[in-house]
C-alpha cells in the first residue's frame, strides 16, 4: 500500500439525508444486544428491568429477544403468536410491559426482534392462530404461504389434504422449520402492519429489528415502515458483501426515502479478519460505517447470537481473540455501535469507559473520521465528534503507540487498544466508571491538559475539590473505601481548579453465602420429586446430567406442610440458580423457575402454562420461618457460630464448616448456625 495513502488524512463525513426514515441523523447513542443464544436467565424480563438504572447511563437502545409466545422454550425465531397468549421463554406480557415502561422512563428505548419472514403453525402445516387486536380478528391463511415453501414439500402436503397455497413463489430465501410468508399477499401485509402497530403503539417498543430480511424483497420492509413509522429500524441482511447490504438498504426506499438501517456485517467481517490473522490492515476493507453515504444506516457490531461460539459442536463464527480491541474500534467509529451482551458482562468496566469517551467527544453515526496509520500490527484513526476528537490505536502493538504529545493525552487503555483525548480539553479524567464493585478497586486519575505541570485534586465525600484538597500527580490511583462513594477530581493549574469529573461508586465486600430452596407439592399430590437445576454449586445440581436430575430426599415440616429442601451456595454477586421440578421420571414437571439467589419457598400449583407444565407460586413471605436441614450447605464465612434458640452461644469455629458438622454431637432440635435456623 502507498505509504502516503496510509498516513494521509482521509476525512469522511456522512451527508445529511433530509426527510429520510429508518434511522435518525447524527444519532449519538449506543445499542446493547440484550441477549445471546439460550440466554433465558440473563435476558429474563424481570432481571433486565432491574438493570435499567445502569444500562440507561451507557445505552440509549436495547435490542431484546422476540417476545411473543412460540409454543415452548425458544429464542423466538420460530414465532407462533403475534398478538395473543403473550408469554415467552423470557417472561410474561405483564413483565414485558413493565420492563419496556421502566426502560422508557430511564431514556432507554427497546428494540423489538421482528420475525416476519416465516411463521410457525399450530397443529398442521398450514393452521395459523386466530388472534384479535383492537377488536379486529387477524389470521394468516394457507394462501399466504409461498407456493415453493420448504422446497415444495408444503405444496405436496397441501394438495393431499385439500388446501391451496399462494400462487407466488418466495421473493427471497426460505427456511424449513416454519412456513415462508408471501409478502405480496394483502392479508400478510395487513397482519404485519397490525403486528407492528401492536409492538410500537401498544407494548411500547421504540423500534424494530427485522430478522432474516434476505427472506423477502426489501421493498416490503419499506412498505411496513412507511405504515408503522418506527423511529429506529434495522435489518439483518446477513452478508459480508458491502454492495449487497447497500442494495438492500436502497431497496427499502419508499417515496424517495430510505426506510431502514442495516447491521454492518461487512465491518464485522473486517474486524473478525483483523483479529483472527493479527493483521490490522484488514480494517481497511471497511464497511458501511466508513462509507460517507451509508454510515448513518450502519449498525456496527463485533458479535451476535448467530456468530458467537455456542458450544464445542456449534462454533459458529466467533471472534476468538482481541474482543476488547474489536469493541474499541466500533465504539470510536461512525455508525451506531451494538454491544454484545456477553462482552458487556465480561468487560463492563472497559466498555463503559469506551462509551463515556465516545459520548464525551460527541461521536455520532455520521461523524467524520481520519485513518492515520494502517500496518499489520497497528491501526490508528481519529474521529471528530460534536465536542472534540478521539484518537484511537488498536492492534497487537497498540499499547506501545505514543501519540503526538503536543496534541494528545492518554485517557484509557486496555489489552491491544488505547484511547487519547485532546490535551486542550483541560479536564480531569477518572478511568474507573461509576458502578457497583465487589473487590477493592482503585480509580486512576489522569490530567488532560496542555500544561505539563497540571496536577489532580480530588475528594471522596462528594464535595467539590479545591486547591486545598488531596493532590496527586496524573496517573495516580486512589483507593476507594467500602460503602457509597462519590469521587470528584479536578485539574489543578496555577492554583485554579477546573475540569471537574464526577463518579459514583457502591463498594461492597462480598462473601459467598448459602440459600435454601423449599418446595411444597401438596396441591399436585406428588409423593416424590426430582430437581433439575443449574447455577450455584449446591449438592443437588444434576450430577449425572441426565433428565430428570436428582431425587430430592431432604424434607422439613412447617405448619403441617412437608417441604422438599435443597441447599446452594452463591459464589458471586451475580450468581443464581434455576430449577425444573418433576415427578414420575420427568413425565410431569413444573415450569422453569429462574434467577433464584436468596432463600425461597415455592408451592407447585394445579394451574398449568401453555406447555402443560405446572406453575409455581413464590410464597416466601408466608413461610419465612422454615428451618434449614442440617444437610444443607451453609454460608461460607470466616467463622461459624452455633447458637441455641434461647440465644446461648454453644460453639464457635474459626473456619468454614457445614451445618451438619457444626451441630454434630448436639441433641436433635433446632439451632441457629450463622444466623439461619437448622433442623438436626
Amino acid at each position: 500500500m502507498n505509504k502516503k495513502l496510509i498516513t494521509a488524512i482521509a476525512a469522511i463525513a456522512c451527508p445529511s439525508m433530509l426527510m429520510a426514515q429508518g434511522w435518525p441523523t447524527n444519532h449519538q447513542g449506543v445499542m446493547l444486544q440484550g441477549f445471546y443464544w439460550n440466554s433465558y436467565d440473563a435476558s429474563n424480563w424481570k432481571k433486565l428491568e432491574t438493570q435499567a438504572d445502569e444500562l440507561s447511563k451507557y445505552f440509549n437502545l436495547i435490542w431484546i429477544p422476540q417476545s411473543g409466545n412460540c409454543g415452548g422454550e425458544s429464542m423466538g425465531y420460530d414465532d407462533l403468536y403475534w398478538f395473543d397468549n403473550y408469554k415467552s421463554a423470557f417472561g410474561s406480557e405483564e413483565e414485558l410491559r413493565s420492563m419496556i415502561s421502566t426502560f422508557k422512563q430511564k431514556g432507554l428505548g427497546t428494540i423489538a426482534d421482528v420475525v416476519i419472514n416465516h411463521r410457525k403453525t399450530l397443529t398442521n402445516w398450514v393452521d395459523f392462530p386466530k388472534e384479535t387486536y383492537k377488536g379486529v380478528t387477524y389470521q394468516l391463511l394457507p394462501t399466504d404461504i409461498c407456493k415453493d415453501d420448504c422446497s415444495g414439500k408444503t405444496a405436496t402436503w397441501a394438495k393431499e389434504n385439500g388446501y391451496n397455497l399462494s400462487d407466488n413463489n418466495d421473493t427471497g430465501e426460505g427456511v424449513d422449520f416454519a412456513r415462508d410468508l408471501d409478502h405480496n399477499s394483502s392479508n400478510v401485509q395487513n397482519n404485519v402492519k397490525a403486528y407492528l402497530d401492536f409492538l410500537l403503539n401498544d407494548l411500547g417498543y421504540s423500534g424494530v429489528r427485522y430478522d432474516m430480511v434476505k427472506g423477502y424483497d426489501a421493498k416490503f420492509t419499506g412498505i411496513y415502515n412507511t405504515a408503522a413509522k418506527p423511529a429506529f429500524s434495522v435489518g439483518e441482511y446477513f452478508d459480508g458483501n458491502k454492495q449487497n447490504v447497500e442494495n438492500w438498504i436502497n431497496g427499502t426506499t419508499q417515496n424517495g426515502e430510505i426506510q431502514s438501517a442495516a447491521f454492518d456485517f461487512p465491518t464485522r467481517y473486517a474486524v473478525r479478519d483483523a483479529t483472527a490473522y493479527s493483521n490490522w490492515t484488514k480494517l481497511d476493507n471497511g464497511g458501511l460505517a466508513t462509507d460517507g453515504d451509508y454510515c448513518r444506516y450502519a449498525v456496527t457490531f463485533v458479535e451476535n447470537h448467530d456468530t458467537e461460539k455456542r458450544s464445542e459442536s456449534e462454533q459458529q463464527d466467533p471472534i476468538k481473540k482481541d474482543t476488547l480491541a474489536a469493541n474499541a474500534y466500533i465504539l470510536a467509529m461512525p455508525g451506531t455501535p451494538c454491544v454484545f451482551m456477553k462482552h458487556w458482562i465480561d468487560h463492563k468496566r472497559e466498555i463503559k469507559n469506551m462509551i463515556l469517551l465516545r459520548n464525551l467527544t460527541g461521536i455520532t453515526n455520521q461523524s467524520a473520521w481520519n485513518r492515520n496509520v494502517s500496518t499489520v500490527a497497528r491501526y490508528v484513526f481519529t474521529t471528530t465528534g460534536t465536542n472534540g476528537r478521539l484518537h484511537v490505536a488498536v492492534g497487537t502493538s497498540a499499547n506501545s503507540y505514543t501519540a503526538d504529545n503536543t496534541t494528545w493525552a492518554l485517557a484509557t487503555e486496555g489489552y491491544h487498544y488505547r484511547y487519547f483525548l485532546e490535551r486542550n480539553r483541560e479536564t480531569a479524567w477518572i478511568d474507573l466508571p461509576s458502578g457497583e464493585y465487589h473487590d477493592t478497586p482503585k480509580a486512576l486519575l489522569r490530567a488532560i491538559s496542555t500544561n505539563d505541570n497540571a496536577k489532580i485534586v480530588y475528594t471522596l465525600d462528594g464535595t467539590a475539590p479545591t486547591a486545598n484538597s488531596s493532590v496527586a500527580e496524573s496517573g495516580y490511583e486512589v483507593a476507594l473505601p467500602e460503602g457509597d462513594v462519590t469521587l470528584k477530581a479536578g485539574l489543578l493549574v496555577d492554583g485554579n481548579v477546573t475540569g471537574i469529573t464526577e463518579r459514583h461508586y457502591s463498594i461492597k465486600a462480598f462473601s459467598p453465602y448459602a440459600i435454601t430452596v423449599n418446595v411444597n407439592a401438596d396441591q399436585v399430590g406428588w409423593t416424590a420429586m426430582n430437581v433439575w437445576s443449574w447455577g450455584g454449586d449446591g449438592s443437588h445440581n444434576p450430577t449425572i446430567q441426565k433428565w430428570p436430575g436428582d431425587n430430592v430426599t431432604t424434607t422439613v415440616t412447617e405448619n403441617g406442610k412437608t417441604w422438599y429442601s435443597l441447599g446452594y451456595t452463591m459464589n458471586s454477586v451475580d450468581d443464581y440458580v434455576n430449577f425444573v421440578f418433576s415427578t414420575d421420571n420427568g413425565k410431569s414437571q413444573t415450569e422453569n423457575i429462574q434467577n433464584v439467589n436468596a432463600t425461597t419457598y415455592l408451592e407447585i400449583t394445579t394451574e398449568k402454562d401453555s406447555n402443560g407444565h405446572y406453575k409455581v407460586a413464590n410464597v416466601t413471605s408466608q413461610y419465612s420461618g422454615i428451618a434449614v436441614p442440617s444437610t444443607a450447605i451453609m454460608p461460607i464465612a470466616k467463622s461459624t457460630t452455633v447458637v441455641s434458640l434461647d440465644g446461648r452461644t454453644l460453639r464457635s469455629f474459626s473456619g468454614h464448616v457445614s451445618a451438619g458438622e457444626a451441630t454434630q454431637g448436639l441433641p436433635s432440635g433446632i439451632y441457629i448456625v450463622n444466623g439461619k435456623k437448622v433442623v438436626k
